[in-house]
């Protein structure tokens, strides 16, 4: 017999004992009922819990594997590999638009500011009835572009001496196997300026009408520029010595059809690139030594060697009262093996010659007070060195959180990351002496939360440890908080790669370093590099100084 349910809404007054026994015995077994379900919905809520955590750390995996599989087909295919994270947004998301307008110059109204450099005049007559009355002229200044061929036949004069030399009317300057100075200055802006290849740069001056082969075309681009080449290496001496910082990075290129990379050493007002087989330490101390080939042992050389834990047995070896100056690599291995030292011995020999290298850069005076900013590669780490904050924020974006809880962490963390980068930008605008201890306390508390995320935790420890180098900017406010000025700088080589591939021969590789370095400094200094070619190939109306006198200036 089914039991009748009572309305719960009914007054009890009005039943019975019995039914009211049965109304409490009926609530009873609801609230049981009730019970087992909700236990089992959360046995339910708590499987699928875990049932979707499994499936995020399914899901990280994947997106490792598939990182994995995209780099090593990018390596079959010689390509760079592709960083399995977004980029930061913190320089951005920490941006005062008020402060960052102040410097940019007010956007030009009105008319252009070439209509004083007017070329030409030329009156338009209008189709006026008879009776009208001339009321005067209305300007309109129109740019245009003429590119045409100019082909010159130049008679030259011709004369015998009476003791019988023969005297030929010289050529004008920047003519040379039958081309002139603008034809080369035009292949030379177009192709590093303008990123065009040969084979478009030849076929676009036959489309012209100047018959040009592109073996010509690479000669222009190639030979002959021994001038720029030593204007750039001075401009990297000039800029080593007098700037006071430099922010460096590297990245792939390909030469002989073999893997290479550039370095870009670059600063506020220069930059140079350098294409090596190689971006260890050992080379990058080489490409700070310039032109220079000696080697120096000093107190510089030997305070880096005991920053690098050499044996102090073997130092002990090598040091004498007054610095030892080599010519050259062969003496300073000479000199070592005279002492006991394995010179065939890579791993040993190496910190030695860094030491040499590193003791020639002070001897020379280069890199003299100046800190280095980069982006924590190993082969960077010299002298006074600093750390890029946006590539130590995008360690985070790094992590591969899988559970909420974990999630949480990270955005947390990140979040005060980013208001204590903000201040620090606040603080290099304005420095205070006030302002100092209170941001090394902050990054202290920061960086040293604990959150049970042991890749997040490892990761704030490994940050804490650098805090010297994170936090360069509180002893030398002019040093930037980042190396984005080289990142922009090298995009430029990637460019080049992307679109031109490599280069062949050494010629070849020397001139695309040698070119694109003048061409972001001339950007750097404010300078025209059309102008600037002009003036280095003998032609045009824009005489430009010396570059390394400028950064110098500068500086």
């Amino acid at each position: 017999m089914t039991k009748r349910r009572l309305p719960i809404a009914e007054h009890a007054d009005t039943l019975s004992l019995k039914a009211l026994r049965e109304l409490v015995t009926g609530l009873m077994e609801r609230a049981d009922r009730a019970d087992i379900r909700i236990e089992k919905l959360e046995a339910e809520n708590q499987r699928l819990r875990d049932e979707n955590d499994q499936l995020r750390i399914d899901n990280t995996r994947l997106k490792v594997d598939n990182q994995l599989l995209r780099d090593e087909i990018a390596r079959l295919k010689n390509l760079p590999p592709r960083p399995p994270f977004k980029p930061s947004g913190m320089e951005q998301a920490t941006s005062d638009t008020m402060v960052a307008g102040k410097d940019k110059p007010a956007r030009r109204r009105g008319p252009k500011g070439d209509t004083r450099r007017v070329m030409r005049i030329e009156v338009l007559s209008a189709n006026a009835p008879p009776g009208s009355r001339f009321k005067g002229y209305r300007d309109c200044v129109v740019r245009d572009l003429i590119v045409r061929p100019d082909v010159v036949r130049y008679r030259r004069e011709c004369w015998v001496t009476p003791d019988g030399h023969m005297i030929i009317a010289p050529l004008p300057a920047g003519v040379k196997g039958g081309y002139g100075a603008n034809l080369r200055r035009f292949c030379l802006m177009l192709h590093s300026h303008g990123q065009v290849t040969t084979q478009r740069l030849t076929t676009l001056l036959n489309d012209v009408g100047v018959e040009i082969s592109k073996r010509q075309v690479i000669r222009f681009l190639t030979q002959g520029l021994d001038g720029f080449h030593a204007e750039d290496a001075a401009v990297l001496h000039a800029g080593l010595v007098s700037a006071p910082f430099v922010t460096v990075d590297d990245t792939g290129a390909r030469h002989g059809n073999r893997n290479f990379h550039t370095t870009q050493i670059g600063g506020e007002y220069f930059c140079a690139f350098r294409t090596a087989p190689s971006k260890s330490r050992l080379n990058f101390l080489a490409l700070l030594r310039g032109n220079y080939q000696d080697y120096v042992l000093n107190d510089a050389a030997f305070t880096f060697l005991e920053d690098r834990q050499v044996d102090p047995a073997l130092v002990a070896r090598l040091r004498a009262p007054e610095p030892q100056h080599f010519a050259n690599q062969v003496p300073f291995l000479e000199h070592l093996a005279a002492k006991g030292i394995d010179i065939f011995d890579g791993q040993t020999i190496r910190p030695f010659a860094e030491a040499g290298i590193w003791g020639a850069i002070r001897h020379h005076g280069l890199v003299g007070n100046a800190v280095i900013v980069s982006d924590d590669a190993g082969q960077f780490r010299v002298g006074t060195h600093a750390l890029c904050w946006v590539h130590a924020e995008r360690l985070l974006h790094k992590l591969m959180p899988a559970t909420p809880g974990q999630v949480k962490h990270v955005e947390t963390l990140r979040t005060l990351i980013w208001h204590f980068y903000k201040a620090l930008k606040a603080y290099r605008r304005k420095p205070s002496r006030n302002a100092v201890r209170g941001l090394q306390i902050r990054f202290d508390r920061i960086f040293s939360i604990r959150t049970g995320y042991g890749e997040l935790d490892a990761l704030l420890g490994r940050l804490g440890r650098r805090k010297a180098e994170l936090l360069r900017v509180l002893e030398r406010p002019e040093i930037p908080l980042h190396t984005n000025a080289s990142e922009r700088d090298l995009r430029g080589i990637v460019i080049k790669r992307k679109i031109s591939g490599g280069t062949v021969s050494r010629s070849g590789r020397q001139a695309r370093d040698s070119l694109l370095g003048l061409m972001k400094t001339c950007q750097k200094l404010g300078l025209s590099f059309w102008h600037y070619l002009g003036d280095r190939l003998g032609i045009g109306d824009h005489p430009i100084a010396p570059l390394p006198s400028i950064v110098a200036a500068r500086a």
